[in-house]
């Protein structure tokens, strides 16, 4: 298709306003998550850390409030259990990596910055994943590309074209394991879609992925 100047454009269809409910429970949960990462960023539980955290929460909320973030899912118990236990087990083993690492005498550990492709492309989706990985000791996000829906990950301990492509390919199981926790129906049919590389899959004439 050709782009005429003299033809305008077509209007770029809008989202509808949230209503006054939506609105209360876009700021709740952003509050919530806020306050977390206020009692993860302190370590320890106490009524002064939560209370502050609160109030952080509610000033930022005011002062610099953030875009919607719409939730169009729906919580899966069986796959957020899956997700959290698949968590606990690369905490630990990234943490006894990084040990092992630093106690390694004569050895420096190697770093990469990789780009990762998210395959569901929204702002929850790039949110979450990129918490998850944060957390994980050897990881840390250093840019988030809203746009296109990619992730610059720094990783420690990285040598090889392997080692990259098997992380990359970790951070799309972790993406996979997010989406199927409490993800929509039209975001588990883009991973179905969607090969672990982040390329469209091809698909036969009745649209099934072959």
């Amino acid at each position: 298709m050709t782009y005429d100047p003299m033809i305008p454009p077509a209007p770029t269809p809008t989202n509808p306003p949230l209503t006054v409910r939506e609105r209360r429970r876009n700021r709740a949960v952003a509050g919530t998550f806020l306050v977390v990462a206020w009692m993860l960023l302190w370590g320890t539980f106490s009524w002064a850390n939560l209370i502050s955290g609160v109030l952080v929460a509610v000033v930022l909320l005011v002062v610099f409030p953030l875009p919607p973030v719409t939730f169009g899912g729906r919580i899966r118990p069986l796959p957020v259990a899956r997700f959290w236990l698949h968590f606990t087990r690369d905490l630990v083993v990234a943490s006894v990596h990084i040990a092992w690492l630093a106690l390694r005498l004569g050895h420096t550990p190697h770093g990469a910055i990789i780009a990762v492709p998210l395959r569901v492309n929204t702002d929850l989706n790039l949110t979450l994943v990129g918490e998850a990985l944060s957390l994980v000791p050897g990881s840390l996000i250093i840019e988030a590309d809203r746009t296109t829906g990619t992730l610059y990950v720094h990783v420690i301990g990285v040598r090889t074209i392997e080692e990259v492509e098997r992380f990359r390919h970790g951070v799309y199981e972790l993406e996979a394991r997010i989406v199927q926790a409490i993800g929509s129906p039209e975001e588990l049919r883009r991973l179905a879609e969607t090969d672990p590389t982040g390329l469209p899959q091809p698909v036969d004439p009745e649209g099934v992925p072959t």
